[in-house]
């Protein structure tokens, strides 16, 4: 089976010569020697300031909800993975949904400023795909209604926006450091966050709210990263452009012979993009499901990413929130309807992507 993504892995002996330290040190976790060295790598790698390491990239959205000290409605995207509404629904607020832009699939600023209203506290855009939002835009709203602007940047790591790093726009940026994204450490995540006391505070949310040994300041939570995830992500920073590189190449191959007019790709804004997935609209939804039947059939696993909308799961509805047939979602459903993203990960072969593009070509011939 080719399945639709594959976990990046370093050479096997690098990991353990970086675990000889943590036996040597016997300490596994609580801001250990490799946290804080990954803490520093990523920073200088991605141009940011101001990162705090967490465990993974569902608690880093949690907690930058929870700094905020309030509950009340949180505009977003349903055209994302569950856990950014999720996110907002677990720290006690209410998601308010805003339609996507057709071509980036990223929220319109248009609509989140139709969504607001005096319950407004957030803005939560997801930089699809790894595509950058319109920073701009969303900025401008948010500074207009004096409400914070979270980013999901979940899939943008190492993506950049006009030459610096997305990450770096709006008053935080989440992460994920999860074994399916471009850079893992097995598990984890993190925020960058603009305002360097609000980073202390996110801290020591992560951690119980321990100032120091006798001394227990805010009601926290566990979400530390420990040191084997360390070791990973250190080890997975090394061979990151690399894979890259080989990602792009197997995006520009697909892109190439999948030029047909049933199908099209994500319109991407990015000054430099990390090429974690490999989205594709069809036709229809029905053509679609016939692609992704006729590569399952042939031991190919795509992936309908992201469908259903997160307001279309049933827990949403049992959970008492807004149906979704009352939000206007026009193009982010047509769009969930359109899509699927092809295999994608660094050491797939290009003779394996050949076997695809033919497998759909032959499905769009019909």
């Amino acid at each position: 089976m080719i399945n639709v993504t594959k976990p990046d892995l370093p050479p096997l002996d690098e990991y353990v010569e970086l675990l000889r330290r943590v036996w040597s040190s016997r300490w596994l976790t609580n801001d250990g020697e490799l946290v804080r060295l990954l803490k520093a790598a990523i920073e200088d790698y991605l141009g940011v300031k101001n990162l705090v390491v967490m465990c993974n990239g569902t608690l880093a959205l949690q907690i930058a909800l929870k700094a905020l000290d309030s509950k009340g409605e949180v505009i977003t995207t349903p055209f994302t993975f569950a856990a950014t509404t999720n996110a907002v629904m677990w720290e006690g607020s209410t998601p308010i949904f805003a339609d996507i832009d057709p071509e980036t699939f990223n929220i319109d600023p248009g609509h989140v400023e139709s969504r607001i209203t005096e319950k407004t506290i957030a803005i939560l855009a997801t930089h699809v795909y790894g595509n950058p939002c319109d920073v701009k835009s969303l900025a401008e709203i948010a500074s207009k209604h004096g409400l914070t602007l979270l980013y999901d940047a979940a899939h943008a790591f190492a993506v950049q926006y006009e030459n610096q790093s997305v990450m770096n726009y709006g008053d935080m940026s989440t992460l994920s450091f999860h074994a399916t994204k471009v850079f893992n450490s097995i598990e984890g995540g993190g925020i960058v966050v603009r305002d360097e006391h609000l980073s202390e505070k996110l801290r020591l949310l992560r951690d119980h709210g321990v100032k120091s040994e006798e001394q227990i300041v805010l009601v926290g939570t566990n979400a530390k990263m420990n040191e084997f995830q360390a070791a990973m992500g250190l080890c997975n920073l090394r061979n990151l452009d690399a894979r890259i590189r080989s990602r792009k190449a197997i995006c520009d191959m697909y892109r190439k012979g999948l030029d047909h007019a049933d199908v099209t790709f994500q319109r991407l804004v990015a000054s430099k993009y990390n090429y974690i997935y490999m989205p594709a609209c069809f036709r229809s939804r029905e053509q679609r499901d016939e692609v992704y039947s006729e590569l399952l059939k042939n031991q190919v696993k795509a992936r309908k990413y992201f469908f259903p909308l997160t307001t279309d799961f049933d827990y949403f509805r049992q959970a008492g929130q807004t149906p979704s047939q009352q939000w206007d979602l026009a193009h982010a459903r047509d769009i969930a309807n359109r899509i699927l993203c092809l295999p994608l990960y660094s050491d797939l072969d290009l003779s394996v992507v050949e076997d695809i593009i033919r497998i759909v070509q032959g499905v769009i011939a019909r």
